[in-house]
């Protein structure tokens, strides 16, 4: 039970790091494209307490990490001003992806660096708590990462996948879709505790991780 616990705490911090990072780079590419105003409001910082939601960011993904209920999270959104952007339409589509991107990068980078430690010390347990701290720390952050980035693709407001249909329709339907948009959260919750889909599409994925690591 102490193991378990002991992973779990140490998912919980991987998963914390992998939420700032990914809410900073939004703000980072719209100021590449125009907008400063996550820059004055103080959220391009490393410094996690300007982006930190108490409930979403501490008391949900705790909650949930310690029963066993997989994760669920998010921290204080980056403020964007789409009429700052060049191009709004365009431009909200890379500011939109920022996040899953370098998720999908930090977990490249982790798993990478997993490998390379795992295969050049060959430890002899058979469990990722007998692993050292730092090979536990690089697996959970490119898992957090892995399950931040896919989560975030999921074509549902207020997820950065629904950029991607925002730029797909046609401007004449774009009423309805911001109808819609208000209960994205509702819908959300719905398809992820109630009708479980995300599960079989993180699975193979998360397998995929392991092997990469610790078999190959």
């Amino acid at each position: 039970m102490g193991n378990e616990l002991e992973q779990k705490l140490v998912f919980f911090g991987c998963l914390f790091a992998a939420i700032i990072l990914h809410e900073i780079s939004h703000g980072v590419v719209a100021l590449f494209f125009g907008d400063d105003t996550a820059k004055k409001a103080g959220r391009l910082t490393l410094n996690p307490i300007p982006h930190i939601d108490p409930f979403g960011s501490i008391i949900l993904p705790a909650m949930m990490t310690l029963a066993g209920l997989g994760a669920f999270g998010w921290a204080k959104p980056v403020p964007v001003n789409p009429s700052k952007l060049r191009n709004t339409r365009r431009d909200m589509v890379y500011v939109g992806l920022a996040g899953p991107t370098t998720n999908f990068l930090l977990m490249a980078a982790s798993a990478f660096a997993a490998r390379l430690a795992y295969h050049s010390i060959s430890p002899s347990g058979t469990f990722i708590y007998d692993l050292p701290l730092v090979l536990q720390l690089l697996y959970w952050f490119a898992y957090a990462n892995l399950l931040l980035g896919l989560f975030n693709l999921l074509p549902v407001p207020p997820l950065d996948g629904s950029s991607l249909v925002e730029r797909a329709l046609p401007e004449a339907w774009l009423p309805g879709w911001y109808k819609y948009r208000q209960y994205g959260f509702l819908v959300l919750f719905g398809m992820v505790f109630w009708l479980d889909i995300f599960t079989p599409i993180i699975r193979p994925f998360q397998d995929a991780l392991f092997r990469f690591i610790f078999i190959s």
